[in-house]
């Protein structure tokens, strides 16, 4: 193998672990609180967070008010992401993750589990990797007591 050819591949699986890192950090600040401060230093200044049946925010300033929403409506969070297929195209990349983890909401004190589906796109700006648009696909709300086959219908985040 040419010293170019390894020194490419090097640098997709750097970037590969770096977007590992950014992700690992997106599950970090959701889990200070949703802390809205800190969620907008890892997406790009016209970035996009979109949640099926959720919402959509684009752009700094909507992203914290998104966030300082789901801090009021959630007093604990555990994101948990695995399965990361992510493929690197020069400055630009996509990842796909799995999503589970158990919420607390404030309203009734409702403890939930849900699973989701996350599909992502990054850019590199400056050397370092943002998210350009994340986009949350639910699969599964289900009340902690009853379980996930339960018939209960959850509406998540109507509150």
């Amino acid at each position: 193998m040419e010293t170019a050819e390894l020194e490419t591949q090097l640098t997709i699986l750097q970037d590969i672990e770096a977007i590992k890192q950014l992700k690992a950090e997106y599950c970090d600040i959701c889990d200070d609180n949703h802390n809205p401060d800190r969620i907008v230093t890892i997406f790009a200044e016209d970035g996009i967070w979109e949640g099926q049946g959720i919402g959509r925010a684009q752009g700094h300033a909507e992203l914290r008010r998104l966030f300082q929403r789901f801090a009021e409506l959630i007093s604990f969070s555990q994101h948990n992401v695995f399965n990361p297929r992510i493929v690197v195209n020069g400055n630009e990349a996509h990842g796909r993750w799995n999503f589970l983890g158990p919420f607390t909401f404030r309203k009734g004190n409702r403890q939930l589990w849900l699973a989701a589906r996350y599909e992502d796109d990054y850019v590199k700006i400056n050397g370092q990797w943002k998210f350009k648009h994340l986009r949350a696909f639910g699969r599964m709300a289900a009340p902690y007591e009853e379980g996930w086959a339960s018939k209960t219908t959850v509406d998540v985040f109507s509150n």
